[in-house]
């Protein structure tokens, strides 16, 4: 405890508290205050532990930011080691939901992701590894060597399975080696192959007998694509959601709406308090409510790119920029989905919908790139 001490007393020394990004702590404190007072409306029960998961994060957050982010890369191969043990022992030993193994059990505490906090070990690593490898980033073997690396985790998520933290990890992929300098000539090539691959997969999944997604996860996206032909089965998820949105009209019910008409009073959207907090949002705030929560978390990630322009080294400007590439993708899936404009997939909006393992994985985030903006202007 006493090396701890020292240790986050050495790097605190280090910098100047006038360089702290309130403005971006103020944003963050806001939508999840706002998120509180959502969740509290869409269920009960819910609202409590999100109170103690935001002041813990709060504190973690802080924390985070004080402790340099290059001394936190020193680890890159524990912390490689520990994210493919954790992976590997929740599929082992973690409890199954729907036929997916995601959560180890913490008894009355609740549950614990880890897909959530690998996100942020990935995040630091490849930000290490990418800015180590920057001047040799457009070698084949540099892209297979450090696409290799992250593929593994990427594979154990999803293997559990969970398709759409899948989906971020690979997002946050690209993020990392676009902003790491990749050439254009290989983004243009990769796109032009990945366009007519991407139709010749919506080709394939809709064939008997496909053997690349699960029964559910076919389903979702056939109902997408047929909407009316699963009205009643899975698209009506989705299609509750648009209509509560849209109920809420310019200035919203009323947080605690309990109407037979409202979401929470009638039922018509499981789980609301998560993956469709949006259409809570959208019917208790209304237009203007839904504006300013997508209005702070576009200045959220506003923030994190300043930062990340400003960054001292390639390695802050990868971790700010990953950060902010994490928010705008989970945040666009969230939306996209409850508005109806992308399938069925279950990610929470950053900072707004309920979980625990989310919300700190997000704030944790946060103080890393806090922390790179404390050093923005050493050398």
């Amino acid at each position: 405890m006493l090396q701890r001490r020292k240790i986050l007393q050495y790097h605190t020394n280090k910098y100047n508290i006038h360089m702290y990004n309130f403005r971006l702590v103020l944003y963050v404190w806001v939508l999840s205050i706002i998120g509180i007072l959502v969740i509290n409306s869409a269920a009960d029960g819910f609202a409590a532990k999100q109170l103690i998961g935001f002041v813990g994060g709060s504190v973690v957050m802080i924390i985070f930011s004080l402790i340099d982010y290059n001394y936190i890369a020193k680890f890159e191969w524990y912390l490689y080691s520990i994210n493919i043990g954790m992976l590997i022992a929740v599929k082992l030993f973690g409890i199954s939901v729907n036929g997916a193994r995601r959560w180890f059990s913490l008894g009355p505490f609740g549950t614990f992701q880890p897909s959530e906090l690998s996100k942020v070990i990935m995040l630091i690593i490849f930000a290490h590894l990418i800015s180590e490898q920057k001047e040799k980033i457009n070698s084949l073997a540099t892209i297979l060597r450090i696409g290799i690396l992250y593929v593994i985790p990427m594979f154990l998520v999803a293997w559990e399975p969970d398709l759409s933290t899948t989906m971020v990890f690979a997002f946050l992929f690209c993020t990392l080696m676009f902003v790491g300098g990749i050439s254009y000539k290989i983004i243009g090539a990769i796109l032009g192959a990945a366009l007519p691959l991407g139709g010749i997969l919506i080709w394939y999944i809709q064939q008997p007998g496909q053997i690349l997604l699960h029964d559910y996860q076919l389903n979702r996206v056939l109902s997408f694509l047929n909407p009316s032909d699963y009205l009643l089965t899975t698209y009506n998820q989705q299609y509750n959601s648009i209509m509560a949105i849209g109920s809420g009209m310019l200035t919203g019910k009323g947080l605690d709406n309990n109407t037979i008409t409202s979401v929470k009073g009638g039922n018509f959207i499981s789980e609301p308090q998560t993956d469709f907090i949006f259409a809570v949002v959208g019917e208790e705030l209304g237009f203007i409510g839904s504006c300013v929560v997508i209005g702070l978390i576009l200045l959220i990630v506003i923030e994190c790119l300043r930062i990340a322009k400003d960054a001292r080294d390639m390695r802050g400007h990868l971790v700010a920029s990953g950060v902010a590439g994490i928010i705008t993708f989970q945040s666009f899936v969230n939306i996209g989905v409850a508005t109806g404009i992308l399938p069925n997939t279950g990610l929470p909006l950053p900072f707004v919908s309920y979980g625990l393992s989310s919300l700190l994985s997000n704030f944790i985030c946060i103080g890393l790139v806090l922390n790179v903006g404390l050093q923005r202007n050493r050398r």
